[in-house]
């Protein structure tokens, strides 16, 4: 007797769900009828975009996880080739997960390296999203380097900070662009799932992180868009970013407790307009949780809240 098949199904399911890989559950549906029935109900699912591309993402996704089970081991043996954010598609998630039909929590994986940089710059940025942008930390630096003497965070010239406002203005713009086409990507696989209750999506690179809450996945859902806004979306393959107010700090060098100095360190943070906080401690929370248990960049928020703000105005785009 095979002990597995003692199993009741539910604790079956559960293991599934620590499982969360799709292409692993997908390769389980063929190992007997019990499991091809038993994947779908798999609540937790981490499904990483990283697999290689022929003719296109579309094409070549579908087929590699619809072909028989010795096709399947083989394709995914080979290495996977990243495919840009930009040219992946809403319906190809979709099909990907169509075989799960009780989806709660969904990571997805992306490969990232949207927001272009100069050579040895960093930009890192969360964005809350629920019909649309809801909020976005951006935390960005020209260069790291290890110093022997830390200090706290300096403050800056009203000239130094226009210097360099152009920069960081397009920093927060790639990042909020990031965002939305992520976003974007998503809209489908909200729309189906209604039971989904967490979404979160990543860069494998760690450079940024959408999430949508249940009140926000709820909002998406019960949301109807605006033609214009419809049209803009389609055409430029990503959510429309509202009009936004940005709360913009900057250190020319910021020395770090841990010995690293950041060159040019900006913190931004934004909010639509008509939702933006005047109140200190609001931004304070907000940029704490989102580099929660990040060391450097936690530790760059802390000190860049203590450097001077400069509000900024964007319309929409």
């Amino acid at each position: 007797m095979d002990v597995f098949d003692g199993l009741p199904d539910p604790i079956i399911v559960d293991i599934l769900n620590k499982v969360g890989d799709v292409k692993t559950l997908l390769r389980c549906t063929s190992l007997s009828k019990r499991f091809n029935s038993l994947v779908p109900q798999s609540e937790s699912l981490i499904l990483r975009l990283d697999h290689p591309d022929s003719d296109s993402p579309v094409t070549s996704i579908f087929q590699s996880l619809f072909k028989s089970f010795h096709g399947l081991f083989s394709l995914f043996s080979k290495p996977a080739k990243p495919i840009p954010v930009t040219a992946l598609s809403p319906s190809l998630p979709t099909k990907i997960l169509s075989s799960f039909d009780k989806i709660r929590s969904l990571d997805v994986e992306l490969h990232g390296g949207d927001v272009k940089l100069e050579k040895g710059a960093a930009v890192k940025w969360k964005a809350e999203f629920g019909k649309t942008l809801k909020s976005c930390v951006v935390v960005a630096f020209r260069s790291a380097a290890t110093v022997s003497s830390p200090v706290a965070a300096d403050g800056e010239s009203d000239a130094e900070f226009v210097t360099g406002l152009k920069t960081r203005v397009v920093w927060t713009i790639s990042a909020l662009m990031a965002a939305s086409s992520r976003h974007y990507l998503m809209r489908e696989i909200v729309k189906e799932h209604e039971e989904m209750e967490s979404l979160v999506i990543r860069d494998l690179e760690g450079e940024g992180t959408v999430v949508m809450d249940a009140e926000g996945l709820k909002e998406f859902r019960n949301t109807e868009a605006r033609v214009e806004d419809e049209e803009r979306v389609v055409k430029n393959s990503r959510s429309v970013v509202p009009s936004v107010r940005m709360s913009m700090r900057h250190a020319p060098s910021l020395k770090l407790k841990s010995g690293i100095c950041l060159e040019s360190a900006t913190l931004v943070i934004v909010r639509p307009s008509g939702e933006y906080s005047d109140v200190v401690g609001d931004d304070a929370e907000l940029a704490k949780e989102a580099f929660a248990g990040d060391c450097m960049y936690g530790e760059a928020v802390v000190a860049l809240l203590k450097c001077k703000k400069n509000a900024l105005e964007m319309n929409s785009f």
